[in-house]
């Protein structure tokens, strides 16, 4: 029940998760738009540029931390004047279970004026597929409701002590690029994990992510407009609302618990204060995003897929 959860341990869970601070890398309306383009194929600037409609000085900076991050790594293929292409590292290539979760995601819930693929080929099996999150452990495919979570704050990690970052008003009017990496945005994605975590009104809410209450009003209405809570009033206490997750939010479980998995394993080298484990099998969870008709684990090199002539309906 909502009111039995320790808000303190939440806190302190999701304030040191490798979810959070990879979602400062990540979550911003931008980056993940930029590598999503890297895993479809885009490798230059003016590419980047013309499918994304991004200032080129925001490009720049994002292509340029993503160098840093030793996700992309330059090549030079014309001296006079100097222009790269871009390509994925190592380390970038193992975010492809969370950009799987991206198309998925946006393929059942999203709503854009860029086109995606259309449709996915495993080229193992031969057949057109969609992500299942599965368990590496077992192999079975799994959801949120399949899982317990244990909440073991880090402190190797620090506590987000800053500021709040800027977070504008949601609306579906605001998403005319790259979906995920614009509408749903670091503090959607950190509402949607204490959700999931038992948070089920704003006090808790704002205590578990320290948000001011003009902001989270702000955000909380945004995000019941564009269909990622339920807003509705206790039946215990008519004064107070209950926020509940709808279709789209559970479905972006996925994309949360694949991105805090690349996190740990890549970016931080530290567990996440969040810790999954898998009824089915009793072991720790880590996802692994896997064909649905096959079943198998999937590779980036071994996907195939289909490109719309025009923009997505």
């Amino acid at each position: 029940m909502p009111h039995s959860v320790n808000l303190e341990l939440t806190r302190d869970a999701l304030s040191t998760s490798t979810l959070s601070h990879g979602l400062k890398v990540f979550g911003d309306r931008w980056t993940a738009q930029v590598l999503l383009g890297a895993f479809m194929g885009v490798r230059r600037f003016d590419d980047w540029q013309a499918q994304l409609r991004i200032p080129r000085h925001t490009l720049a900076d994002r292509l340029k931390s993503l160098v840093l991050m030793d996700m992309l790594r330059p090549r030079l293929y014309q001296e006079r004047p100097e222009r790269y292409a871009y390509h994925l590292t190592a380390k970038g290539m193992a975010m492809y279970d969370a950009v799987l979760m991206v198309w998925e995601w946006e393929h059942r819930f999203g709503d854009r004026d860029v086109a995606l693929p259309t449709r996915l080929t495993h080229l193992r099996c031969g057949h057109a597929f969609m992500p299942e999150l599965a368990c590496s452990a077992c192999g079975e495919a799994a959801s949120m409701t399949d899982l317990r979570f244990q909440l073991l704050p880090n402190p190797r990690l620090p506590h987000d002590t800053a500021s709040p970052l800027r977070t504008p008003r949601m609306t579906r009017s605001d998403a005319p690029g790259m979906g995920l990496g614009l509408r749903v945005d670091r503090w959607s994605l950190l509402i949607v994990s204490a959700v999931i975590l038992g948070c089920h009104y704003f006090d808790q809410l704002s205590e578990v992510l320290r948000i001011g209450p003009s902001v989270l009003t702000r955000r909380l209405a945004s995000m019941v407009e564009s269909g990622l809570l339920q807003c509705q009033v206790d039946r215990n206490d008519a004064r107070r609302r209950v926020y509940r997750l709808t279709a789209a939010s559970r479905g972006l479980f996925g994309y949360i618990v694949c991105l805090s998995t690349w996190a740990s394993r890549e970016h931080f080298h530290e567990p996440s204060s969040i810790r999954p484990f898998h009824h089915a099998c009793g072991k720790d969870f880590v996802p692994r995003v896997a064909c649905g008709h096959c079943h198998q684990p999937l590779k980036p090199w071994e996907v195939a897929f289909d490109m719309a002539k025009g923009p997505q309906a």
